[in-house]
Parts: structure tokens; sequence; C-alpha cells
């Protein structure tokens, strides 16, 4: 479990406009990663951060020099067209770059200008799914579910008894993932 940290402090305020006041999701105390683009564009997918209505661009912070030290190698590994690498990095480099992140979003930073270059807006991007997820074990986890699908198997006996003492997984297809809001046929 993640420890809080003076990222966490509802204290803080942005020089992003938007992040401040309580109207948001996304204020300078959750930063949270997607991979984006401009919206219709052909533009490269690429790591960003939500902060009120904007997401910070990583790959234009990283080639403005924003980060350094311990928070230089997440970034550029949040800058990539998905967050795998930044993921296997492990905990501290993802907190190194939060508080890196939130240092530079906060009201006074000194990296301002240079970051307010690297914003587009959240209304102008199109996201995708953040990683490339190789598998997955899904789990029943309604009666419901598990006796329609038991029923394609075993007419006669869809529910078996070990149903509700012992967890049921299987096998699920990574590309049945996708992006809140994505439309998808029901078979």
């Amino acid at each position: 479990m993640p420890t809080l940290n003076a990222t966490h402090d509802p204290r803080l305020t942005s020089w992003v406009a938007s992040a401040n006041g309580g109207q948001t999701d996304f204020p300078i105390q959750n930063l949270p990663f997607a991979v984006f683009r401009r919206l219709g564009s052909s533009e490269a997918w690429r790591g960003g951060v939500a902060i009120g209505d904007q997401i910070v661009d990583m790959a234009a912070a990283v080639a403005a020099g924003v980060f350094s030290g311990a928070a230089e190698a997440p970034a550029r590994a949040a800058a990539q067209s998905t967050l795998n690498d930044l993921m296997q990095m492990g905990p501290q480099p993802s907190s190194d770059l939060r508080q890196a992140l939130s240092k530079t979003l906060q009201t006074g930073s000194a990296q301002e200008i240079a970051l307010r270059a690297c914003l587009v807006p959240q209304a102008e991007a199109e996201y995708r799914v953040p990683a490339r997820i190789g598998d997955y074990t899904d789990f029943y986890t309604s009666v419901h579910h598990a006796t329609n699908i038991g029923k394609q198997f075993r007419p006669d006996n869809p529910l078996l008894p070990n149903y509700k003492w012992v967890p049921i997984g299987y096998h699920g297809r990574s590309s049945s993932i996708g992006v809140s809001g994505q439309q998808f046929k029901r078979p």
C-alpha cells in the first residue's frame, strides 16, 4: 500500500487554476497517469498526468528538462507509449516522480513556465489502455454469472457445490480490456 507523504497534504495548491477549489477530480493531491494523444491526431501515444482539466505531457516535460535526479528515469518511463516500464521500476521511482510532479505543479514553482508549455487540455485528448496487458486471471464473483456460464457446459448442474467456498478463476482475454467509455458489441 502506498505511503501518504507531503504530496497528499490537503493544503497544497497548484498554479494550474482548474486544479484548485474542490470542483475537480484531479487536484494536486491526485495525479493519475494515462496514455494519450491530441484528439483526432496521428501524434504518437505518450504518457501524461492529469492535473485539473489539463494533462502534463510527460514527453514534452522530459524534452524540456523539467525532471532531474531520482525523478528523471521514471519521468522518461512515464513519457513512453505505455506505462509498463514505469510500473516495472517499482514503488520508489514512482514515488520520486510523484514528489517531483507535485513540487513542479505547486503554486510558486520555479518550473511553472517550462511546465505550462507542456499542458494539453483534457477536452482535446483521447486515451488508450495505458499498459501492454499480456495476460490476466478473472474470477467469477457473481452467483448469477457463474450459473449462466455453468449452463453452457453443464446444463443439468450449472452451479457446482464448491462455488460458494472455493474461488473459481479462469484465463481472461487481454483483448477484452478497453478504456472507459469505449463502445463494443456484446455477443
